[in-house]
């Protein structure tokens, strides 16, 4: 909302005279708005410039948002800004649109075919420990946005995209830490010929061309493999319409995104959590060497793996890859007795609400025992929810889930990453929560120390 301000606005931080609360917003958004909420309340106003944003904490304002009241708001700012790269994919479209395109996807994540998937991502994340060995030093989250890459491309797009993985995850993540950059997203003219705006595009183009690229050779060769392009390639509107290249881009590329960075931060902050808190990592091995013994899981073994199960969802709860959301009004509404006029902003930080005492007992700390015995069906319906909710909840959760709960079984069986000594592990807040300076780790084989071949002949050619 732009202008004069409500009759009645909430409380909220004392805005700066250039930029309202934007500098200290963008300087560290986790802890502005945890403080704000911890100070102000359930619901706190905050003024950027000339707009004004409600930022709600309660689970009941959050479900009436998101679940009772979904049409009345549509996707904040900072995604619309992002339209360049992600288009009028799922993340971005609004209305009868994207409902259109919701139904034309969904086929690819009901549960059948996602199982189908589990035998892919263990093969990958095997493939990827055939290249590690004992007292290795790696970057544990560049590893796994290598493999999460790779399995994506496979299991949605039935391509194999090694030979595009250096390039497609340096480009992400140069746009990334761009995207971090609230303020010069949105008020920054795209049209600008801004140093930033020429490599944005640039880098949009590379992706493009991959994606483009994936688009043509599965069109000409006219096979069908199952897959979610397959099903896109043949969608028709109910004109008999299809999809153009320019549609098929967006959707493509939205989920070719989202279906591996969100996976790959999920299990660096696992790796980083674990190798703090080592009892929490014996009791993980204990589970995974009693049921599985050293052979590689399945999808029938995740039910009988709780305690991993209780890991990742301890992990989301503490640095969720989506750490917040924002909805914008096109209808004048109410929240907690304070008017929303179209126009404004409504933000949720899952970051702030899942480490709220209110819910959670010592929310700081890692504690994956607390998930024992239901908690979350105890619990409000969005205190904890890390895939958002309501008719625009991730429709890659389960996905995601299966996904990392495998990996996690692979690697674990295998190996511990103990942290390399002198770093600080600072997340960054950008349009994921991702680990800012990388996960320096070191490889302890849980086998004995052994090398791999790589290893030893490297090791012979400097004899």
């Amino acid at each position: 909302m732009k202008g004069k301000l409500p009759s009645k606005f909430p409380p909220g931080p004392e805005p700066g005279a250039l930029d309202g609360v934007f500098s200290p917003f963008r300087r560290d958004p986790l802890t502005f708005l945890t403080n704000a909420a911890r100070e102000y309340g359930d619901i706190v106003g905050l003024r950027f410039l000339h707009y004004r944003t409600y930022l709600i904490s309660h689970p009941d304002y959050i479900e009436d948002v998101l679940v009772n009241h979904p049409r009345k708001f549509v996707k904040g700012r900072v995604l619309q800004a992002n339209k360049r790269l992600f288009g009028n994919g799922l993340l971005t479209s609004e209305g009868d649109f994207w409902l259109r395109q919701r139904r034309l996807a969904q086929p690819a994540f009901h549960r059948t075919r996602i199982g189908s998937y589990g035998e892919t991502m263990v093969r990958y994340t095997e493939q990827m420990l055939e290249h590690w060995s004992h007292g290795q030093e790696v970057d544990a989250h560049q590893e796994m946005m290598q493999l999460t890459l790779n399995i994506v491309g496979k299991t949605l797009f039935d391509a194999d995209v090694a030979g595009d993985a250096r390039e497609i995850g340096k480009t992400i993540t140069m746009l990334l830490d761009f995207s971090s950059d609230f303020r010069r997203l949105i008020f920054t003219p795209k049209w600008l010929p801004t140093p930033r705006n020429i490599q944005t595009s640039l880098a949009i183009r590379r992706l493009n061309k991959i994606v483009f690229r994936m688009i043509a050779e599965r069109r000409a060769s006219g096979r069908d493999a199952g897959d979610l392009l397959s099903m896109l390639l043949a969608a028709r509107d109910e004109d008999g319409s299809r999809m153009d290249d320019k549609q098929l881009r967006d959707e493509t590329l939205t989920l070719f995104l989202a279906g591996y960075e969100t996976t790959a931060n999920l299990l660096a902050w696992t790796w980083w959590l674990l190798a703090t808190h080592p009892e929490v990592e014996r009791k993980l091995h204990a589970e995974l060497d009693g049921l599985l013994a050293g052979r590689a899981p399945a999808m029938d073994d995740l039910p009988r793996l709780p305690y991993a199960g209780h890991v990742l969802t301890e992990s989301l709860r503490l640095y969720p890859p989506a750490w917040g959301m924002a909805r914008l009004a096109i209808e004048d509404h109410e929240i907690a007795g304070y008017p929303v006029p179209a126009g404004t902003g409504v933000a949720i930080a899952q970051w702030v609400v899942q480490r709220d005492p209110r819910w959670f007992e010592a929310p700081d700390e890692f504690r994956p025992e607390r998930w024992e015995g239901d908690l979350q069906k105890r619990l409000p319906r969005f205190a904890y929810f890390p895939f958002g909710g309501g008719p625009r909840q991730c429709i890659g959760n389960m996905f995601a889930l299966m996904e990392a709960t495998l990996v996690l079984a692979t690697v674990a069986q295998h190996f511990r990453l103990r942290m390399m000594p002198n770093q600080q592990i600072v997340p960054l807040a950008s349009i994921t929560l991702r680990p800012k300076n990388g996960v320096a780790m070191r490889l302890e084989s849980r086998r004995g120390a052994k090398t791999n071949l790589n290893t030893a002949v490297a090791a012979i050619n400097r004899i």
